[in-house]
């Protein structure tokens, strides 16, 4: 499968497709006759993409966290996730795959997971609604979250969705409804609860699963009330840009670690959660359970009472 490049990776795109070429090159020549050109191309391919993704500006970083070779939850599940056991539908209209849950056992503990799921190809993405809830699935996830208190199960959530499913259906189902009953569930749980921003933080569609005992974000993903074109359309009835937008609105992990919306980054591999998926996977785990054991021995008074000093306090303070 080709490379997917973003705009601002177009040199880089270019050095590797000199790589490959003289890759090519090199089968119908003497072996080892451009070894030393291809090694030198690919240290200033490395060192280009390490500067360019030191450097990102929020909009830039908006279309990192789109990328569509990031890991997804399904990704994560099969990286952090032994035994992992499905649980569908919400018990009152149907099952939406936008969002997935189950049981499993992360690094040997057993724990209720879910998260958002785009999917990869077109059909995949269908089935997924492209990351876009509808009230079912958040009724799904207030189930899950049930199911984890009664067993004292913690919980882990993956956050990637641009925002809920805003068609029609949805609206008739009581989508709102369905999301507030998620965060309510979510900031009242007697269980720790981790939530990683992995992606695309998107609007309430993301806070329904993502108000934890402890919020993590990637390096490069956001987390935002609305997408940076939707705040342009919006606020400035288009008159300016995206990218624009996406500065003002203050969404990267940097931003939201200083303002306390978040409590934590996981660094990403050079280039990106793409470049090299187990590596991030991995430095999400790890972060993970970190997290967890930080939280084990707290009863649940003390879980909910922390909770709720770390989201009443934003807003309130720190913020400019």
């Amino acid at each position: 499968m080709a490379a997917h490049y973003l705009e601002f990776e177009r040199p880089i795109a270019d050095l590797e497709a000199k790589i490959e070429e003289l890759s090519k090159l090199s089968k119908t020549a003497s072996p080892g006759s451009f070894d030393d050109e291809i090694d030198a191309l690919r240290s200033r391919a490395q060192d280009m993409r390490r500067e360019a993704y030191a450097n990102l500006d929020a909009w830039q970083k908006t279309q990192v966290a789109r990328h569509p070779d990031r890991p997804h939850f399904v990704d994560y599940v099969g990286a952090l996730i032994d035994e992992f056991q499905e649980l569908r539908g919400d018990r009152k209209f149907g099952d939406d795959q936008a969002i997935l849950g189950g049981l499993g056992r992360f690094r040997g503990r057993a724990v209720v997971v879910m998260g958002n799921e785009k999917g990869r190809d077109t059909q995949s993405r269908v089935k997924h609604n492209f990351g876009y809830a509808r009230p079912e699935a958040y009724r799904k996830t207030v189930r899950l979250m049930e199911l984890a208190e009664r067993f004292t199960l913690p919980v882990i959530s993956f956050v990637d969705t641009p925002a809920a499913y805003p068609g029609m259906a949805s609206e008739e189902r009581g989508v709102a409804e369905a999301i507030a009953r998620s965060t309510e569930k979510a900031l009242m749980l007697s269980v720790p609860m981790v939530a990683v921003v992995t992606g695309e933080g998107g609007s309430g569609g993301a806070i329904a699963t993502a108000c934890g005992s402890r919020v993590l974000i990637m390096e490069h993903a956001i987390y935002s009330v609305i997408p940076p074109e939707g705040a342009n359309s919006i606020l400035w009835r288009g008159a300016r840009t995206a990218a624009e937008a996406a500065k003002a609105m203050k969404i990267t992990a940097q931003d939201l670690l200083q303002m306390k919306i978040v409590d934590r980054i996981i660094l990403e591999p050079p280039g990106g959660a793409h470049s090299d998926p187990e590596a991030a996977m991995a430095a999400v785990g790890d972060a993970v359970e970190e997290e967890l054991k930080a939280l084990e021995g707290l009863s649940a008074e003390e879980l909910k009472a922390r909770r709720s000093e770390r989201f009443y306090a934003i807003g309130r303070s720190g913020l400019q």
